[in-house]
């Protein structure tokens, strides 16, 4: 499929949709499925997505004391992690565009025991914090959904206090072929399957494969995070490929 979007139009999936109907689209499909996500990331993943959280959430280094802002948090996973990893001196907000991926994330917090976490519903193209608030930012399997994904990622980096980082958890290109001939398969075959009878809504997973293939590869969102202002930025595959980790700092 081509990247190439028509003059205001962006990509739904493989649909070229106007860029201001994106966002209420998405919107649909997570209020949709938020009572059923861990339930299908586990199944979808066969649970490996937990251990590349915990790779983001080891790379991220959060210390004592730090700010964390998690953007696009929804059930807050990657939230509780970084929870813990400040202590009671630090601060960690879980972020979302979506209440219904909020309200969900708001139970699994309260049921994991974990208090005082602010939620913030927002956009991650115009976040409202003040500039160099957060000395960390996340976010995990978001940014494919964001219609603006430059607009985000310098709303992001406006949001890091200098010497801060930003972590991009996120499906990307297998870097091997058979896997990506094999995963092409998994993804329009048995994903849609599994929405339909797990999640009773086929055409959400269908568009959640679909927003992969139209995603950055590992070397363009390298070259959007540097556009955006970001500094030593590395990238880090996991999985061969399928999810990879895109960490960059704002030095000034």
């Amino acid at each position: 499929m081509s990247s190439e979007n028509k003059p205001g139009y962006t990509h739904f999936g493989y649909e070229q949709v106007p860029a201001g109907e994106k966002q209420s689209r998405v919107a649909g499909v997570f209020s949709s499925v938020a009572r059923r996500y861990d339930l299908m990331n586990d199944l979808m993943s066969m649970g490996i997505h937990r251990l590349w959280k915990r790779f983001a959430v080891d790379l991220a280094g959060v210390r004592p004391g730090e700010t964390v802002l998690d953007v696009a948090g929804g059930t807050g996973d990657l939230t509780k992690a970084f929870r813990r990893a400040a202590g009671p001196q630090g601060q960690v907000i879980l972020s979302d565009i979506n209440a219904a991926m909020l309200g969900e994330g708001r139970r699994r917090l309260i049921d994991a025991g974990v208090s005082g976490v602010p939620l913030v519903q927002a956009n991650a193209e115009c976040l409202p914090f003040a500039d160099a608030s957060f000395d960390c930012i996340t976010i995990g399997f978001g940014l494919r959904n964001v219609t603006d994904k430059d607009a985000a990622l310098r709303s992001m980096r406006r949001c890091l206090k200098p010497g801060g980082r930003l972590l991009v958890l996120e499906f990307s290109k297998p870097v091997i072929e058979p896997l990506s001939r094999a995963y092409d398969q998994y993804s329009f075959k048995v994903l849609p399957l599994l929405g339909r009878y797990v999640a009773q809504d086929e055409a959400s997973y269908r568009y959640l494969a679909e927003s992969i293939r139209m995603h950055p590869d590992q070397a363009t969102l390298k070259d959007m995070m540097e556009g955006a202002g970001l500094e030593r930025v590395q990238v880090y595959n996991l999985t061969g490929g399928i999810v990879a980790v895109h960490r960059g700092f704002r030095l000034q």
